[in-house]
């Protein structure tokens, strides 16, 4: 892996707004699923929120994953994926339920302005959101690309997640590689943000890692399969699109599922 030629971090940007703290009252979930628009603080904007629970199963204090998008998608990709239709088979098949939540991100989510912090929407907004529908708070992460990158993040700040999914993870073995995404403000915050420098901090979540041999990650991802030892380490023939994550979904709702739960 190419060294850093930084030692020293500039300074972060200044936190933007509060979040927003959510209303008393608990909204219970009356459809399996459920897409609304939510104010987010931690983003300056309004956010898709996608709330899926298996078909048949009172939503009322569901455990709860995390869902998060890969570039140019948002939340609703996966409905688009057939996630409901899968996590439902999985609790017919006799997988305990658990709700899925998935929310717009960008930039890798991670924060690249003042004013616009994915990762704390997630840490001190999402909680809310979820809680005030009658679910618990996330207790585990699965994402797809960029959304990968975003998952793995995540679980660095969160030591206590049950289960962490990463499909097709969108990682960088080297800051020309992801200096080409136009998305990190510079070298340094690459080093601070990208999971495969910081795997020492990942070893003791149960990780879950999927990509297909024809993914232009593979690389980079096996060698985030060697450096954290994921729990699963599932390499398989497909390309870094929706075929492929259609295929693994099944899989990756059973491994969350056996965690979660």
């Amino acid at each position: 892996m190419t060294g850093s030629a930084c030692t020293t971090a500039p300074p972060a940007p200044e936190p933007g707004p509060p979040a927003e703290p959510p209303p008393s009252a608990p909204a219970p979930l009356t459809a399996p699923v459920v897409v609304e628009r939510v104010r987010s603080a931690a983003r300056g904007t309004d956010v898709n929120l996608v709330l899926i629970t298996p078909e048949g199963v009172p939503a009322a204090d569901l455990p709860v994953c995390l869902a998060l998008h890969g570039r140019g998608a948002n939340a609703r990709v996966f409905l688009d994926l057939g996630l409901p239709a899968a996590l439902t088979a999985a609790v017919r098949s006799g997988m305990k339920p658990f709700a899925v939540a998935a929310v717009d991100g960008d930039h890798y989510w991670v924060r690249t302005t003042s004013d616009d912090d994915p990762q704390r929407m997630l840490r001190e907004e999402v909680p809310g959101w979820v809680t005030h529908r009658g679910l618990r708070e996330p207790s585990a992460a699965f994402g797809i690309s960029m959304g990968a990158f975003g998952a793995l993040r995540y679980a660095r700040d969160r030591p206590d997640l049950k289960a962490v999914a990463a499909c097709s993870a969108a990682l960088f073995v080297s800051w020309p590689d992801a200096k080409s995404r136009k998305v990190f403000r510079d070298q340094a915050q690459w080093e601070a943000e990208e999971p495969l420098r910081h795997t020492d901090e990942l070893r003791d979540r149960p990780i879950g890692l999927w990509c297909g041999n024809s993914d232009p990650f593979v690389a980079a991802d096996r060698k985030f399969s060697q450096a954290a030892k994921p729990e699963v380490s599932a390499f398989s023939a497909g390309a870094h699109n929706d075929t492929y994550w259609k295929r693994v979904l099944p899989d990756i709702v059973k491994f969350v599922g056996a965690k979660i739960t």
